[in-house]
Parts: structure tokens; C-alpha cells; sequence
């Protein structure tokens, strides 16, 4: 047992801790606050606290709203006032990058998410429990997403106690039903439930499911052949409509259980304007174009716009987003890394965390003058710039848009300009 006061932050959000014996690193800690350590784990490499407790508070603290916090994995710095999380997460992106930026913070702080996960374990029904993976925090509420999340639980208990289906055990990899994915359109008030399971239901069950969600207006089931705790499976359409919408300003979106959405609906419009601020031309080629959400915001501002996204389901969504929108997008199945960049104005780059690896030297060849890469992974930038990027391009600017309160991660938005222009 010791203790000592956190002099810093690592680069994913823990409190750093100086010891004898070395350097630990403090989940739900920040600096200023003396901790004291009882038991430690050693992960990927790190010396991690397992058991502690608090003994005297930083002054940038607040008091986390959430009766779950320090136990949740979903809200690691939801015990920092919101000033300072905005402050942080612009040094740890300097830190990584080398690069200041302004940072834009959330116009909401609380029930922001478009979209939760709720696993569904014969341990509780919730969110995974930070630093252990057999563990699940038996939820009520969420703060962080919606006013109606016990509803949306209460809806799901009583389900299960019906019908008898089993949660999934997450030691013994068994059980009937895994996830309930729920997305809301913040600006249009529909909501979708999907029911992720390892099994078909019968005419019983998809009868009582219908009846607990029937203030769903859209309602899925989904089989899922794996084990992973992730919401994945083959979607069905039960009852309602098969898309939702969300309004971002003067744009309509679909949203479907499989496609990819930001979970912001209300820091969207500045994610996607700091995008529009960097866009230069006439002609804009949208790489990992995922929905459209960029093209389509785009092409409504009056650029030409053509996607290219490897998902085949993304791109019919892309398509029929820009059609909903009476714009001009086009989108079409490929892969980055094949895609021939041609007499294109600006190329939007929004790749997966691994960032764009081989796919970067695309641009480097191309003649291109602008480019401007979103990621919420500075450390894949930085890789990507320094190994590929920066042989062609400068950093003209960066902005930084908090699109998740209460944790380490921010959006960054950078407009790369050709050298020698």
C-alpha cells in the first residue's frame, strides 16, 4: 500500500501516479489528487490500480452526476468540471501531436448519445465495468444518453422475466440474449430498439416483443453467430419502420441498426462545419465515406461530391441519404487503398482508429491540394503524417470538437495544404 498525489494524465486519460517502484497509472484519478493505492495489475504493460481510494480531492474536480461513476467504464472523467476536461483533452492532443488546436465543446454535456449498447449479462444489465471484462454494471439510468433510458430498461426486464430467454454469461459464453442497441433521433424524437441474441424467436417471443416496445418506431431483431461482446448481428425488421432520422440542421439522415452514425447529435453541426471550413474547390472526394454524412452535408453547401466506402450497406445508406436530401452525391463501393484520387479540389479523409497507413500515400501522389483528415485517434495521425504526409503536406490548422463529455476522447478535425502552393 502507498500512496501519493497525480502529477499528470496519460495519453488515454488515467491518473499518473510517480512510485518506488515505478510508474502507476489511476482510472477515475486527476491531477491534484492524492490517492492511496491498496493492490495493483499489471496490463499491456502498465502498472494499473486496482483497489484505491481517494484522500484528498483535486481542486479540479466536480461531483459526478452519475450514482455509477468509478465503477462504469462508460464516463472515466466524469469527476472533472467540464472546463477542465476541454482544457485536457487539448494538452494530451498537443502532447501526441505536436500540434495546438482550439477545442469546441459540446453544446450538451448530459443525455448527448444517440445511441447506447446495453449488454444484457445474468450479472446485471448495463454497461461493462471499467478494467474488468467479466463484470456488468446493473443500470437504471444513463445519464450520458437518455432521459428515457429506464423506461427503455424497465421495458427490457420485464421482457426477459416473460419470456425466459437467458442473458448471456460472460464467463461460460452462453445465454440466449446479448445486447439491446437503442438510437434516438434527438431532433426528431424516434427511436429504434434492436435486440441482439444467439437465437431465432419464436412466434411467442416476437409477440411479447412487440408488445414491450410497441413506443418504438422502429423495432429489430438480431442474430448474432459469434461470441464477442460486441452489437453485431444480421438485423431483421419486426415492427415499424426499418430506418430512423436524425435532423442535423437543414439535413436529413437514415439510421439503420448496422450503419455507422456519430453519437452527437448536438456537437454534429460544429464537427461538420470545422469539415466545411477546411473544403476548398468545387469537386471533393469523400474517402471512408461510411453514410454520407460529410458528403451529403457537403454537396448541400454546393460542392460535387463522390464517396468511396468499402461497406456496401453504407454506401446504399450514403445514396439514398443524398437522394432523401436532393443533392449532389454520388457514392460507390471500394477500398481506399485502391482508389484512383483524380482531378478532385479537396479529399475528405475520416479512416477507421488504425488511421490511414498505405492509404495515405494516395494523396501523397496525388495532386491535390487540399486535404482534410477527421480522427479521433491523434496517436494514428501522427503516425500517418510523420510516415507518409508530411512529404507532401503541411498542417495548415486543426480544430479540436468535444464529441464525448465525461471521457479522454475528442474529434479532430485537420486541413492539410499541398507544400509548395
Amino acid at each position: 500500500m502507498f500512496e501519493g498525489r497525480i502529477q499528470d494524465l496519460s495519453d488515454d486519460g488515467l491518473g499518473v501516479l510517480e512510485s518506488e517502484g515505478g510508474r502507476v497509472y489511476v482510472p477515475f484519478a486527476y491531477p491534484g489528487d492524492v490517492v492511496r493505492v491498496k493492490k495493483i495489475k499489471r496490463r499491456f504493460g502498465r502498472r494499473i490500480a486496482r483497489d484505491f481510494e481517494l484522500v484528498e480531492e483535486s481542486p479540479l474536480r466536480q461531483a459526478p452526476r452519475c450514482p455509477h461513476f468509478g465503477t462504469c467504464g462508460g464516463c472515466l472523467w466524469q469527476g472533472l468540471r467540464y472546463g477542465e476536461q476541454l482544457r485536457l483533452k487539448s494538452e494530451i492532443f498537443e502532447r501526441i501531436t505536436g500540434l495546438t488546436a482550439e477545442i469546441k465543446g459540446s453544446p450538451k454535456i448530459w443525455g448527448f448519445r444517440n445511441v447506447s449498447n446495453f449488454i444484457v449479462t445474468n450479472g446485471g444489465i448495463g454497461l461493462k465495468e471499467y478494467g474488468n471484462p467479466l463484470g456488468a454494471v446493473d443500470l437504471q439510468e444513463c445519464l450520458i444518453f437518455s432521459k428515457r433510458t429506464p423506461e427503455y430498461l424497465r421495458a427490457l426486464r420485464d421482457f426477459l422475466e416473460e419470456t425466459g430467454l437467458k442473458p448471456w454469461n460472460l464467463k461460460d459464453k452462453t445465454g440466449d440474449l446479448h445486447y439491446l442497441q437503442v438510437r434516438e433521433g434527438k431532433f426528431t424524437g424516434e427511436v429504434m430498439m434492436n435486440l441482439i441474441a444467439h437465437v431465432k424467436p419464436s412466434v411467442e417471443v416476437l409477440e411479447a416483443l412487440r408488445d414491450y416496445f410497441s413506443f418504438a418506431d422502429s423495432l429489430y431483431w438480431s442474430l448474432k453467430r459469434d461470441e464477442r461482446n460486441d452489437p453485431r448481428g444480421e438485423a431483421e425488421l419486426v415492427a415499424g419502420k426499418p430506418y430512423i432520422r436524425e435532423r442535423v440542421e437543414d439535413i436529413i439522415y437514415l439510421i439503420h441498426p448496422n450503419s455507422f452514425f456519430q453519437t452527437n447529435s448536438y456537437a454534429l453541426p460544429l464537427l461538420l462545419k470545422a469539415v466545411e471550413g477546411f473544403t476548398d474547390g468545387e469537386r471533393v472526394l469523400d474517402l471512408y465515406s461510411g453514410v454520407g454524412t460529410f458528403g451529403v452535408w457537403l454537396a448541400r453547401r454546393g460542392f460535387s461530391v463522390e464517396g468511396v466506402e468499402l461497406n456496401p450497406f453504407a454506401v446504399e445508406m450514403a445514396n439514398r441519404n443524398a437522394e432523401l436530401n436532393g443533392v449532389n452525391a454520388k457514392f460507390q463501393v471500394g477500398r481506399a487503398e485502391d482508389t484512383g484520387i483524380g482531378n478532385y479540389d479537396t479529399v475528405i479523409v475520416d479512416p477507421p482508429r488504425k488511421g490511414l497507413k498505405e492509404a495515405a500515400e494516395l494523396l501523397v501522389r496525388s495532386g491535390v491540394e487540399r486535404a482534410v483528415y477527421v480522427s479521433c485517434n491523434p496517436k494514428a495521425f501522427k503516425l500517418d503524417y510523420q510516415n507518409h504526409l508530411k512529404s507532401a503536406y503541411r498542417v495548415e490548422n486543426a480544430v479540436l470538437i468535444d464529441m464525448f463529455p465525461h471521457t479522454p476522447h475528442v474529434e479532430a478535425v485537420i486541413g492539410l495544404e499541398k507544400k509548395g502552393t
